[in-house]
């Protein structure tokens, strides 16, 4: 473990570690247990569903039901992390729009929805209700709500995979228990409920709600479990989503290539994300792409991971965290065993990143972009600077901040979150 890096994680403060197990992708490919065909497959069933999704979020109309966000160029936020940092960034930075991904407006909206989609037409096929062929806007049907009321969706989150999940299991006529950790949002809550989703509240943290929540499914041959940190659905949901920015850059004339290489920002609370998304990138892109996770200095629970070997076997409280942060998303004390295990050579780097910056940044982009952010997705934001600034030698390329969540935060709610920022700053 690195020793130095370490200290700085004990004391909570910003660090940097550039990944020493990180490896050419042809090197790793081979060891996969996954493959470009199971993100294909992926696809393919979001396409046969998008009729569906359609039918059930008429927000979706005008993408013909695919769930899917733009990619964005924040010149002005640029300039002002070039003035902040004191460098010139070596590329162009971007952003992946998924705050405002239709549904439940965040990056779990790809996992969670394709997670329910998939056990959904399973229960289709095992009461013989659809075949392979026909529209599956059917779903939407009294035969098929009949069947999916005898079932519970199952699940634990720190709020935006509850919503995902819950908003999906819910229109399709599930019933739903979403455990929520003690840091999850009451907005979230009350939107969920407002779902007729069964919201089960914690006072303990997410590993916590995710081993009442998975114990609670095992005791019923009726009850679905969403497993956050161990689910191979969700993670090739997840993936799809490098497929289709491929599709985006070219269409925007953004080059990657070893000339061009394209750097990924990634906000990591268990991994679920950032790790299926990293999966997709280097299928799509290989040794072109280069990802980098963010996250909370209070809640460094997969670098800790991946640094120490440990993964899921050390918990960031071990190294004296609370795992306190204001990133409810990224709000997890310990990595997905599974998702650090499949990854950890195909992420570059590490960084951690304070509450205070998370709040300055969700401030300066709305200030210089209109781009309304919850905290959590701010942490890929200085992904490119602090890249730069450890390893000034890298080679020029395209920054891409990955957002996670922020469209559906409640105006006065965010609005909070905007005047924190704005009393740091000017304090500054």
């Amino acid at each position: 473990m690195n020793e130095k890096v370490l200290k700085s994680l004990k004391a909570a403060t910003e660090v940097f570690w550039k990944n020493e197990g990180y490896m050419e992708y042809e090197a790793v490919k081979p060891g996969n247990a996954f493959t470009m065909q199971d993100i294909e497959a992926a696809e393919d069933r979001l396409l046969k569903f998008a009729p569906l999704i359609e039918k059930l979020f008429p927000e979706t109309e005008g993408d013909a039901g695919i769930i899917e966000s733009p990619v964005e160029r924040p010149a002005g936020m640029q300039q002002y992390l070039d003035e902040v940092h004191g460098l010139e960034l070596k590329g162009r930075l971007h952003i992946k729009r998924d705050d405002i991904l239709p549904i439940s407006g965040s990056v779990k909206a790809r996992g969670g929805i394709y997670e329910i989609l998939t056990f959904a037409e399973i229960l289709a096929a095992d009461h013989e209700l659809i075949d392979a062929g026909e529209d599956y806007s059917q779903f939407a049907g009294g035969r098929f709500k009949e069947v999916f009321s005898r079932y519970t969706i199952v699940c634990a989150s720190t709020g935006n995979l509850g919503l995902s999940i819950g908003i999906m299991s819910a229109k399709l006529g599930f019933k739903v228990n979403i455990h929520m950790s003690t840091d999850a949002k009451e907005w979230k809550k009350k939107m969920l409920r407002e779902y007729g989703v069964n919201v089960i509240e914690h006072m303990d943290d997410y590993s916590h709600a995710v081993t009442v929540g998975r114990e609670e499914a095992m005791r019923r041959d009726d009850f679905y479990f969403v497993d956050d940190e161990d689910s191979v659905t969700l993670f090739l949901g997840y993936a799809v989503s490098a497929l289709r920015l491929k599709g985006q850059l070219v269409e925007a004339g953004i080059e990657v290539s070893a000339e061009h290489p394209l750097y990924v920002y990634l906000p990591c609370g268990v991994g679920g994300a950032p790790g299926g998304i990293t999966f997709g990138l280097k299928e799509v892109f290989g040794g072109h792409v280069h990802p980098v996770f963010a996250e909370p200095t209070h809640s460094p629970c997969m670098m800790l991971g991946v640094m120490s070997g440990r993964h899921d076997e050390i918990s960031v409280r071990d190294i004296g965290l609370d795992n306190v942060t204001i990133a409810d998303g990224l709000a997890v004390g310990r990595a997905s065993k599974f998702i650090g295990k499949t990854v950890e050579n195909m992420i570059a780097g590490f960084y951690t990143v304070q509450d205070d910056e998370l709040y300055r940044l969700l401030t300066k982009l709305w200030d210089e972009e209109k781009m309304k952010l919850e905290p959590s997705a701010l942490a890929g934001m200085t992904g490119a600077y602090r890249l730069q600034e450890a390893l000034p030698d890298f080679p020029a390329g395209t920054h891409l901040v990955w957002s996670t969540g922020g469209n559906m935060v409640p105006d006065e709610v965010w609005r909070k979150d905007y005047e924190a920022g704005q009393a740091l700053l000017k304090d500054e």
